[in-house]
């Protein structure tokens, strides 16, 4: 809801996201996020901006974090059988495009003042608004614009261009996406909990190349009068401490199987189990809130209606803190696997003891990945907790990326490492 300061909700159903790529003043809609969005080791980036450090809050894995001590009423309080949500997608809702959309600018687009209705809580800019910039539909409007040459991050929320060409907005925020800086203590930014938009949306291209690597934006119907790092601003007068805060950090439970999930799906609940969701602002609950890509398989993506608010958690992140007006984070613990079990390889087939009872029985797996002669390479190679497949032959490294027990082009990974008659080694080497 942008600054929710008692603003009347209004909350569009679905999403799909543009990327607009200004060359110059002038637009040129020829930017896909194909084309502008990657994800890697470093970190989020757009068009070559990093979405913040890689050790920023929103970039840091909390899957080994301790569940907060009121994770129960939390979740009760947001709807334990409300259903999880994708508010993005492809095609149009009511005319808009289903999601929040960005802007990319460079250094020539011309800057422009906007008229704030909450100037006392906003940057005052000036904005590099383009002439028709991409913009959210429904009640909120939020813009979002990154500037790639300063890599500076522009939202403004409730935005609106006048007949004479002028702008108002209700609040704007402006970030520094090399930095770490939070906004003052108190403040709004376009969103409720006064944290930037963008590094917690759901973009196609991460989901498409196999990883999202930061913690997603999320909505809850009714928060608390208080916030938690890194938020920095309420939008309630509720004092019931039932009630998260905003800023709140939820994640999927372990224990949750995402298996048999669509592709699309799957990228993304992993994603809720590593990185989680931050409470960012008033609205439907369980909605995350992603970008607009005519490539989203919006059936897919309804699939996520099966999740119940019970299957998720809230995490205490006190640990992570190391200065309160600091987006910078402390790395988490490591999560260590114990509880390795056995399996046999045979002429391609493996044959996995999954319920650890030491015997064969119909909780075991069966996976044909690989063929006679080949090498087994099996360790975590997604980082979720869980050992993955892989096979090794003559240098070539066959790896189970994705975590289903067979061969897919995309998220699944080939590495040349080796040559013919080498060994393989497998560890934690740093």
């Amino acid at each position: 809801m942008g600054f929710a300061k008692m603003k009347t909700w209004k909350r569009i159903i679905g999403i799909s996201a543009l990327v607009l790529v200004l060359l110059g003043p002038a637009v040129n809609a020829t930017g896909t996020a194909e084309e502008n969005i990657v994800s890697g080791a470093d970190g989020p980036s757009v068009s070559g901006v990093p979405l913040f450090p890689p050790d920023h809050i929103w970039n840091t894995r909390i899957d080994s974090l301790p569940v907060d001590s009121r994770s129960d009423e939390y979740v009760a309080t947001i709807g334990s059988d409300n259903y999880l949500h994708a508010d993005f997608g492809s095609g149009l809702y009511e005319g808009n495009p289903i999601g929040i959309p960005f802007n990319i600018v460079n250094g020539s687009q011309e800057k422009k003042t906007v008229l704030f209705d909450y100037t006392d809580e906003s940057d005052s800019g000036p904005y590099p608004l383009p002439d028709n910039p991409l913009i959210e539909g429904g009640s909120d409007h939020h813009i979002i614009i990154i500037d790639r040459d300063a890599r500076i991050l522009y939202e403004l929320y409730a935005a609106e261009k006048q007949g004479d060409g002028s702008w108002t907005a209700g609040s704007g925020a402006v970030f520094n996406l090399s930095g770490y800086s939070l906004r003052p203590s108190g403040w709004t930014s376009a969103d409720a909990a006064g944290l930037a938009i963008l590094p917690g949306l759901v973009r196609y291209d991460e989901v498409n190349a196999g990883e999202i690597n930061h913690a997603l934006r999320f909505t809850a119907p009714s928060t608390r009068k208080a916030y938690v790092w890194p938020a920095r601003h309420y939008a309630s007068s509720v004092t019931d401490p039932a009630y998260p805060p905003m800023g709140q950090r939820f994640r999927l439970k372990s224990s949750f199987n995402t298996s048999g999930y669509p592709y699309q799906a799957h990228i993304v609940l992993e994603a809720l189990k590593k990185y989680g969701m931050i409470l960012s602002d008033n609205g439907a609950p369980w909605y995350i809130t992603g970008s607009p890509d005519e490539q989203w398989n919006n059936d897919a993506l309804h699939t996520l209606h099966q999740l119940k608010g019970s299957d998720f958690e809230a995490v205490n992140c006190s640990s992570l803190i190391i200065n309160q007006d600091s987006g910078q984070a402390l790395a988490p613990p490591v999560s260590i696997q114990t509880d390795d079990r056995i399996g046999i390889f045979r002429n391609g087939t493996w044959y996995l003891d999954n319920d650890g009872s030491g015997t064969w029985n119909t909780g075991d797996k069966v996976y044909n990945f690989g063929t006679t002669g080949w090498t087994t390479a099996g360790s975590d190679w997604n980082g979720d907790g869980k050992t993955e497949i892989g096979i090794y032959r003559e240098g070539v490294w066959y790896l189970d990326y994705n975590g289903n027990g067979s061969w897919d082009a995309v998220p699944d990974k080939v590495y040349t490492f080796g040559a013919p008659g080498w060994i393989p080694v497998i560890g934690r080497w740093n």
